[in-house]
């Protein structure tokens, strides 16, 4: 079980990657439009300044066609660093492109995916990451848990090395789910979790510790009684 934010907000993934356990950063143009126009190469730099070499960085690509889709990935691996992994949505000309860049040892995330045979081909295409978008699946009518379970039995079965990123999420609960349906992982937006450590029923508990041991002990802190 991993967790991953999905943002590219510089003060919220320094803020809240001191809080909580993540492994990566995804990425995408809608994300990328919450910053502004922003200079791409050097934005993602500073991202992987902030998380080490040693968590994962997912960016992705606008090309539509696989020889654009190709140029953009070699264009983001130049300059960002060749460790990044290449979002690719998954249609025929992304499932052309995912293959080349896997021929060339490219680590690669499969994106945009709804349907269980597009995770199945981004799986034997060998996507290092397949990316069913949660929410957008429930929206549609489409059984996002079953459709993840899926995809488990099927990388566990053949003993692909393909981990599900679940994506596109709304509520905790959604999140939750996906894991427990078979997700590897999850990225999420760090104000969906700052949300729910900050629920009421958490505050409470906290404070109503504080009050028993005020009672007992005085306005006296732990370490001043050694």
């Amino acid at each position: 079980m991993e967790f991953l934010f999905d943002s590219a907000n510089l003060a919220d993934i320094e803020r809240y990657s001191a809080c909580f356990p993540i492994t990566g950063i995804t990425s995408n143009p809608s994300i990328l439009k919450a910053e502004g126009k922003i200079d791409l190469f050097a934005h993602m730099r500073k991202v992987r300044s902030l998380i080490g070499m040693e968590k994962s960085l997912h960016v992705q690509v606008i090309a539509e066609d696989c020889a654009g889709i190709l140029d953009e990935a070699h264009a983001i691996l130049r300059n960002i660093d060749n460790q990044v992994y290449i979002k690719v949505p998954t249609t025929e000309e992304g499932l052309k492109a995912m293959r080349a860049l896997k021929a060339e040892g490219v680590n690669v995330t499969a994106t945009a995916i709804y349907s269980k045979i597009q995770g199945f081909m981004a799986i034997a295409a060998g996507a290092d990451f397949i990316a069913p978008y949660y929410n957008r699946m429930e929206n549609l009518d489409i059984d996002s848990c079953e459709t993840i379970a899926a995809f488990r039995q099927m990388i566990d079965s053949c003993g692909a090395r393909t981990k599900i990123l679940a994506a596109s999420f709304k509520n905790v609960a959604q999140v939750t789910n996906a894991l427990l349906a078979g997700a590897h992982t999850a990225t999420v937006q760090p104000g969906l979790l700052h949300e729910a450590f900050g629920m009421a029923a958490i505050k409470k508990a906290v404070d109503d510790f504080h009050t028993d041991w005020v009672k007992v002990q005085g306005e006296v802190s732990i370490t001043e009684l050694s």
